[in-house]
C-alpha cells in the first residue's frame, strides 16, 4: 500500500485544495470540514500502518507454519505434500496457544453449464422414477436447491460419485456437464490464533477489523 496517496490539509495553511484541485480559502472551511480533515488523516495514517504490521504478521505466520509442517513430517517419516489442503491444528508445549490453519481451493460453477447438467438429471429422474433411483432422486433434488441464489458446492460434487452406481447415460451426461461446469479459484489460506484463558477456555485472538469488539 506504499502508493497510496492523500492530501493534509492544515488550519495554519492559507488555502485548502478540493477533490477538483481548487483553492478554497481557510477561511471558508467551517468547523466541521477542519475536524474530518485531522480525523481521517489520522485514521488513514494508522490504518495503512496497521496495514503494514498485519501483512509482516501473515507473513511470519505462514513461515512458521510451514516449517512446523516440514519439521513433523521429516519426525514422523512423511512425504510432505507440495500442494497442500484442509485443516490442521497445531499447540504450544502446555497448549496455551493453540495455531489453526485453514487451506482450501474454492470452487464456483459456470451457470450455463450448470443449468446444462440440471436439465440432463431432471430428464434423467422424468424417465427413472422407481424405488431403486428414489435415493439418487433425492441426492440430485438436494444438490441443486439454492441457499440465498447460490448451489451447495460439496451437494453438487457428491453427485460425480454416484455416476458408475447409477450407470445410466442421461445420468452420466449430467455428470460430464458438472465436471466441465467447475471452476477452481486460487486458493486461499486462513490462520486463527487461539489462547486460553484463566478458566482454561480457548479464546480467539481476533484480527478481524469489524469484528473486535471496544468499550463503548
Amino acid at each position: 500500500m506504499n502508493n497510496l496517496k492523500f492530501r493534509i490539509n492544515k488550519s495554519k495553511d492559507s488555502v485548502w485544495v478540493d477533490q477538483n484541485g481548487y483553492q478554497i480559502p481557510v477561511a471558508r472551511v467551517s468547523r466541521s470540514e477542519k475536524l474530518k480533515e485531522r480525523k481521517s488523516a489520522k485514521i488513514a495514517k494508522m490504518a495503512i500502518t496497521l496495514h503494514e504490521k498485519l501483512k509482516e504478521l501473515k507473513s511470519y505466520v505462514k513461515q512458521a507454519i510451514n516449517e512446523v509442517y516440514d519439521a513433523v513430517m521429516k519426525e514422523t517419516g512423511t512425504e510432505p505434500k507440495l500442494n497442500r489442503k484442509g485443516n490442521y491444528t497445531w499447540f504450544n508445549f502446555d497448549k496455551s496457544v493453540k495455531i489453526e490453519v485453514n487451506i482450501n481451493e474454492p470452487i464456483e460453477f459456470d451457470d450455463l453449464l450448470i443449468e446444462a447438467a440440471k436439465e440432463k438429471f431432471n430428464e434423467f429422474l422424468n424417465n427413472n422414477i422407481s424405488s431403486k433411483n428414489e435415493l439418487v432422486k433425492e441426492l440430485v433434488m438436494n444438490a441443486f436447491q439454492t441457499k440465498r441464489g447460490k448451489l451447495d458446492v460439496k451437494k453438487v460434487l457428491e453427485t460425480i460419485s454416484y455416476k458408475d452406481k447409477v450407470n445410466d447415460p442421461l445420468f452420466s451426461e449430467g455428470v460430464d456437464l458438472v465436471n466441465k461446469a467447475i471452476m477452481r479459484k486460487e486458493s486461499r489460506s486462513y490462520y486463527r490464533v487461539w489462547i486460553k484463558d484463566e478458566n482454561g477456555q480457548y479464546q480467539n485472538v481476533d484480527l478481524n477489523f469489524s469484528s473486535i469488539k471496544i468499550d463503548q
